[in-house]
């Protein structure tokens, strides 16, 4: 099973560079997308569908052109869910799930503060609501794979420029223990009723890495590697045994972020 997170930063923007091309050749199962920033309308063409593929989004209904999530698949789901129950964020295109059997796949969109307080309040609000809802998919008994940009980095690794970030949104102190608070590195971390179980994909297959799967577009920042890994594949612990690689494709630019991909011992469900 080769699953594949992408922020588009604008999905016919990165179709225009190339991405669907590309895709086309990953022999990936499924696809979750962030900031389509489009309607489901403008996406009628074959250049925004690959052959053998099927495609379902969720567009932001509150602002046309922002946000927006997508899920591309090979196998078609048994269902599509696109609400939590929080209007607000509902609204704002920020989650779509695929699934498959006992499997679920996740597209999230985690609201960025960089823009303001009024912003980075707003992302605190949605970590706060957010996580009982992810506690309760984590002790269900579902395979789950949340994909996407989280907006957040976990650690020094996962930023070049650590230090002067500290004060930034995406790697402020209360960020990232909301999420390392629901990661275990450590299969002996888990606790399932405390919420603390979420297996980021790439942290468990490279536990010293440092690569980068976002590069801001001012200055030199990706031609010098001066990134953040702020997008993720996390996953459920049943699954931890099931990882057996993943990769951040930063050859072609088709956004500000890079195509992360991981492969899973055995099929989609």
């Amino acid at each position: 099973m080769r699953i594949i997170s992408f922020n588009a930063n604008g999905i016919r923007s990165a179709a225009s560079k190339g991405f669907f091309d590309w895709f086309g050749q990953q022999d990936a199962d499924v696809l979750c997308m962030q900031e389509t920033k489009a309607q489901e309308h403008q996406l009628a063409g074959p250049e925004f569908l690959p052959a053998g593929y099927k495609a379902w989004f969720r567009d932001a209904s509150t602002k046309k052109g922002y946000s927006g999530v997508a899920i591309y698949a090979r196998r078609e789901p048994d269902e599509i869910r696109t609400a939590l129950g929080r209007p607000d964020f509902d609204e704002e295109g920020r989650y779509i799930e695929a699934r498959f059997g006992n499997l679920s796949v996740v597209s999230f969109y985690i609201p960025s503060g960089s823009s303001g307080e009024l912003r980075q309040g707003y992302k605190f609000q949605i970590m706060e609501w957010l996580k009982p809802v992810l506690d309760q998919w984590l002790a269900s008994g579902r395979d789950y794979v949340l994909c996407g940009d989280w907006n957040i980095v976990r650690s020094r690794l996962d930023i070049r420029n650590w230090t002067s970030n500290q004060k930034n949104s995406g790697c402020l102190p209360p960020e990232r223990d909301w999420l390392n608070g629901l990661c275990a590195d450590l299969a002996e971390e888990a606790d399932a009723k405390a919420g603390r179980g979420w297996v980021d994909a790439y942290r468990a297959l490279h536990p010293t890495g440092e690569d980068y799967t976002w590069w801001s577009n001012r200055g030199a920042a990706r031609a010098n590697n001066v990134g953040w890994r702020i997008d993720y594949q996390f996953v459920t612990p049943a699954l931890r045994e099931r990882l057996r690689a993943c990769s951040i494709h930063r050859a072609d630019r088709f956004s500000d972020h890079a195509p992360f991909t991981v492969d899973y011992a055995g099929p989609v469900a």
